[in-house]
C-alpha cells in the first residue's frame, strides 16, 4: 500500500508543520553519515551542495565528465518564483493554482503547494550565488511570461538560465568538494541499487574511462538523474540522457508513476531529416514576443513574407482569446499539430507552423525605443531597427543558434517550429518526503513524478530541481537518517554488494557475447519511431495494442542481433548506449501500457477516444483522479497500484484558456 505521507492540517501550513516536528540529526553525527547522491543536474548539485553543507559525508556521481555538463545547461527561458515584482496580482496561491491546473489536476496538491511556497527563497539563494538574472533599467530583477499564466513569473538570463542556474550550483558543489565534505565521481554511471534488508544502501557504478565495475556505501541514496524522453530517440533531451539510474531502482522495488506523461514542447526546430540524432529547443519565452500562425489557404507555397496580415490565421489566439500564444504546451502543441494535418503546415515537409517577431519587433519594442529617444512619427525601418536592438539583448542567442541551424534569420523572416518530445512528468513514485517505495532511497527533480501531472508550465522545471535540493530534501533526509545513526557503514564486501556486481556483470557480458549485424544506434531509432507514432502526440487503443506487441518483438531482436564493438575494459561509448537503450525497450512497453490503461485525455495524454467536441483533452475524474504507479513483478509484467489523489483547496474543472 502506498503511504503519501501528506501532514495533516491546513494545506499551507502542512509543510511549516513539517519542519517543525521533522526529526533533526545534530551537526556530530552528521558527520558519520554518508549519503550518495547521482546526478548533478540542478537537482543532484544543489541537493550535494547542501547536504555537505550540512556536514553529511556525500558521494555525488556523474555520467558526464564534468557536472556542468548536465542536461539542465539546455534550460533556456526561466524559473518561475511568485515574487509578486511586477505587482500583477501574483501570489504563492496563484502559482499553485496555476501550477494544478496546467498539469490538468493530476499532480499532488500538497507537494506543488509546497514548491510555489519555497520557490521566492530559489531565486533569493541564486541571486547570492551570483546569478546574473536580467534587471529593469533600475536594478531590479526582471520578469517574463510564459505558457499557461497570466502574470509575469519566469525569472531569466537572456535565453540561458539553465546554464547560469548550474554554475550558481556547480559553484556551491565545488565548494563543499573543496571542504572534503562531497566527494565527486565523473564519469561513473549507475548501474545498480544496493538494497539491504529492505534499505537502499549504496549503488554499482561503471567507470565509463576503464570499464571497472565499483561499489559504494551509503546510508541512503538520492537520485536526481533526469528524465527519460530520449525513449522517443529525436527529443530536445542531450543525446546522453537516460533512464537506467531510474529503471534500475525501479527494477529493484521502485514504483514508477505516470510513465506515459510526456511532454510535447510546441517551439522547437522541426525535423529536417533521418540524419538527425536530436531536435533543437526554441525557449517557451519566444512566445511571450512572438505571434504563432499559419496561412489560411490550405497548402500555401508563399513565402512568409509575401503572405499579407489578413491572410494569416492566428490560430492561438483565435482559439484560445484569454491566453493566446500563451496558452500552455500541451494545448499549443495539439494546435499546431491539428493545423498540419489538416493540411496548413508550413515549410518543405509542411510540418511546421510560423512563429513570427516582426509585429513586436515594430509596435512592441520599437515604438517603446523610439520614444526613449524622443523619435517622433519613426518610420517602419527605424522601428525595426531599433525593436532589433531589444530583442538581441533578450533573445539573442536564441536567434543566433536558430540561424545556424537553418540558415535563415529569424528578424527578417519568421521562425519555422513544431512541436517535439521534450520533458516527462512521470518519474519515480515519491511520497511527500521525496522517499520512493524502496526505504531509503530518494528520489528528485524530473526523475520523480510529484509536482507536474499531465503537463508542466513552461519555466517550473528549473523551479522544481532547485527546490527540491536546495529546500526540501536537506528537512526530509535528516527526518530519515536520525533513525539510522546507530548504523555503522556496510563494507562494500558484504554478499549483498558481490552479488549485484556480479548481477550487473552478467549483464554487460550477455551484451557483448550477443555479436550481432546491427547497431544499438538502428535499435534505438526503431523504438523512437514506433513510440512517437503510437504513443506521442496522439494515442489511441489499437494503436498502443500494435506499439506494446511491436517493443516486444524489437527487443527480443536487440538480444539477439546487436553488435557492440570494443571491448568491455577500456572507454567504449556503443557499450553504454547499448545499456540505455535496452532499459529505453523494457520502459517504452510500460509507458504503452500505462496510456493503454489510462482511458482519458489528460494534459500531455491524449487519447483520441476521449475528447471534447471542440477537440481538447477530456478528462475521467470518476475513473482516473489517480497516480497510476507501477511495480515490476516479474520479467516485463507489472502491478498497478493508485494512490488516489484528493484535492482539499482546489476544485477539479474543465481546463478553459479561452
Amino acid at each position: 500500500m502506498l503511504d503519501s505521507k501528506i501532514p495533516a492540517g491546513k494545506l499551507e501550513e502542512k509543510w511549516a508543520d513539517f519542519k517543525g516536528h521533522c526529526k533533526l540529526v545534530n551537526p556530530a553525527n552528521k558527520r558519520k553519515l554518508e549519503i550518495i547522491v547521482v546526478g548533478t543536474g540542478l537537482a543532484g548539485a544543489s541537493a550535494a551542495a547542501a547536504l555537505g553543507e550540512q556536514g553529511y559525508q556525500v558521494k555525488a556521481f556523474c555520467f558526464q565528465d564534468s557536472p556542468r555538463r548536465a542536461h539542465s545547461i539546455a534550460a533556456q527561458g526561466g524559473i518561475n518564483a511568485a515574487k509578486n515584482y511586477q505587482n500583477d496580482g501574483d501570489s504563492i496561491f496563484r502559482l499553485f493554482y496555476d501550477t494544478i491546473k496546467g498539469g490538468d489536476y493530476r499532480s499532488r496538491e500538497a507537494n506543488v503547494h509546497r514548491l510555489s511556497e519555497v520557490s521566492g527563497n530559489i531565486i533569493d539563494q541564486c541571486v547570492a550565488q551570483g546569478v546574473p538574472f536580467a534587471r529593469e533599467y533600475g536594478g531590479l530583477l526582471n520578469n517574463r511570461s510564459f505558457g499557461g499564466v497570466q502574470v509575469k513569473r519566469t525569472f531569466y538570463a537572456a535565453g540561458q538560465t539553465g546554464q547560469q542556474l548550474l554554475i550558481g550550483a556547480y559553484q556551491a558543489l565545488e565548494r563543499q568538494v573543496a571542504l572534503g565534505n562531497v566527494k565527486m565521481y565523473s564519469r561513473h554511471e549507475m548501474q545498480d541499487i544496493v538494497v539491504i534488508d529492505g534499505k537502499a544502501r549504496g549503488i554499482i557504478t561503471r567507470n565509463l574511462i576503464n570499464g571497472q565495475l565499483e561499489r559504494f556505501f551509503g546510508h541512503a541514496v538520492v537520485l536526481a538523474s533526469g528524465g527519460y524522453g530520449n525513449v522517443f530517440y529525436l527529443s530536445t533531451n542531450a543525446m546522453g540522457s537516460n533512464v537506467t539510474a531510474a529503471w534500475r531502482a525501479h527494477k529493484k522495488g521502485a514504483h514508477f508513476a505516470n510513465p506515459c506523461f510526456t511532454q510535447i514542447h510546441p517551439t522547437c526546430i522541426p525535423v529536417s531529416g533521418d540524419h538527425q540524432s536530436k531536435l533543437t529547443l526554441m525557449s517557451e519565452s519566444l512566445r511571450n514576443d512572438g505571434r504563432i500562425w499559419v496561412p489560411k489557404k490550405q497548402n500555401d507555397t508563399r513565402k512568409p513574407n509575401d503572405i499579407p496580415e489578413e491572410e494569416r490565421d492566428y490560430y492561438l489566439e483565435r482559439r484560445y482569446p484569454a491566453f493566446g500564444n500563451l496558452v500552455p504546451r500541451d494545448v499549443a502543441s495539439r494546435a499546431a499539430k491539428e493545423r498540419c494535418d489538416a493540411g496548413y503546415g508550413v515549410g518543405t515537409t509542411r510540418q511546421a507552423v510560423y512563429l513570427d517577431f516582426r509585429y513586436n519587433l515594430i509596435n512592441k519594442y520599437g515604438r517603446a525605443e523610439a520614444n526613449k529617444h524622443g523619435i517622433q512619427n519613426p518610420d517602419t525601418e527605424t522601428l525595426v531597427r531599433l525593436g532589433k536592438e531589444v530583442v538581441k539583448e533578450e533573445y539573442g542567442n536564441l536567434f543566433d543558434m536558430y540561424e545556424k541551424i537553418t540558415g535563415e534569420n529569424p528578424y527578417e523572416v519568421p521562425m519555422r517550429i513544431y512541436p517535439a518530445v521534450h520533458y516527462t512528468m512521470g518519474g519515480l513514485w515519491v511520497d511527500y518526503e521525496l522517499m520512493t517505495s524502496v526505504t531509503g532511497l530518494f528520489c528528485l527533480g524530473e526523475a520523480n513524478f510529484s509536482d507536474h501531472g499531465a503537463n508542466r508550465l513552461g519555466a517550473s522545471a528549473l523551479m522544481q530541481g532547485l527546490a527540491d535540493g536546495y529546500f526540501v530534501i536537506p528537512y526530509t533526509m535528516g527526518n530519515y537518517l536520525a533513525g539510522e545513526i546507530g548504523v555503522k557503514p556496510i563494507p562494500t564486501s558484504d554478499r549483498t554488494f558481490v552479488e549485484a556486481e556480479a548481477q550487473v556483470n552478467d549483464r554487460i557480458n550477455r551484451l557483448m557475447t550477443i555479436q550481432g549485424t546491427q547497431t544499438v544506434e538502428s535499435f534505438h531509432k526503431r523504438l523512437g519511431k514506433i513510440m512517437w507514432e503510437k504513443c506521442g502526440m496522439a494515442r489511441n487503443e489499437q494503436g498502443l495494442k500494435e506499439a506494446i506487441q511491436e517493443i516486444r518483438d524489437l527487443r527480443a531482436d536487440f538480444w539477439k542481433n546487436v553488435r557492440i564493438p570494443g571491448g568491455i575494459y577500456e572507454m567504449n561509448p556503443e557499450l553504454d548506449k547499448a545499456g540505455r537503450v535496452a532499459d529505453f525497450l523494457e520502459l517504452g512497453e510500460l509507458m504503452c501500457i500505462d496510456a493503454l490503461d489510462r482511458k482519458e485525455s489528460c494534459g500531455g495524454h491524449f487519447r483520441e477516444e476521449s475528447q471534447t467536441s471542440e477537440g481538447e483533452a477530456l478528462r475521467n475524474d470518476e475513473g482516473f483522479m489517480h497516480v497510476s504507479a507501477w511495480k515490476q513483478t516479474g520479467e516485463n509484467t507489472w502491478q498497478l497500484d493508485k494512490e488516489p489523489l484528493e484535492y482539499e483547496v482546489i476544485k477539479p474543472t474543465q481546463r478553459n484558456y479561452k
